[in-house]
């Protein structure tokens, strides 16, 4: 039976996307299992083997929640401005001990489960998506060369910052201003005109 939106289904899925976060924390993409899930999630086994009926899909739906559920863009008038929302947004989401720990979890499992690998691509897809049109208005302002590809600046300023993740570093406040201010000042230049090839991730 379909349930309302903010029914049973609603809760259920909601208590076990929240019960996997716990788990990848916890022990990892490689310990995850979905009775485990069920047992934190205090839901039946039987319901999560049937809507998500593998490890990968749990995490793939888990994704797909985080990217609905993020911040939106910021419309500061500037690339300057907006640049600096994008990377202090993913600054504050990659500082913070549930999420950082959280992302470490994920990006880990998408280098041994392609799966993860392609459900992380989509994230990231669709929060690139969400802020290139920050760029393309830098365009038509005149900020930036007419060529520019929207999303590799996007990518630009979360790259560094991630960087900082993966290899155990802190990423602070200060680190996402120079990342905003490099992806910026690049460009102004001309760095990421369409068909360069630069690549890059962005949260």
């Amino acid at each position: 039976m379909t349930e309302r939106p903010g029914g049973r289904t609603a809760r259920v899925r909601a208590a076990v996307l929240r019960a996997a976060e716990d788990a990848l924390i916890g022990v990892g993409f490689a310990g995850l299992d979905l009775a485990d899930v069920a047992r934190r999630a205090v839901v039946g086994k039987t319901t999560v083997y049937r809507r998500w009926g593998t490890v990968p899909a749990l995490v793939a739906d888990l994704l797909t929640e985080m990217a609905s559920s993020s911040v939106g863009r910021a419309d500061t008038g500037s690339l300057a401005g907006d640049l600096r929302a994008n990377a202090a947004l993913v600054q504050g989401t990659l500082a913070d001990d549930r999420q950082g720990r959280l992302f470490r979890a994920i990006l880990a499992a998408a280098l041994t489960d392609e799966g993860t690998a392609a459900a992380l691509r989509q994230f990231y897809e669709v929060r690139v998506a969400e802020w290139a049109p920050c760029v393309e208005a830098a365009v038509r302002r005149g900020e930036l060369p007419a060529d520019t590809d929207p999303g590799e600046v996007i990518r630009a300023v979360s790259a560094p910052l991630y960087y900082r993740l993966v290899t155990g570093g802190a990423v602070e406040p200060e680190h996402a201003e120079a990342a905003a201010e490099a992806a910026a000042a690049a460009a102004r230049a001309g760095a990421y005109a369409a068909g360069t090839g630069a690549s890059g991730c962005s949260g």
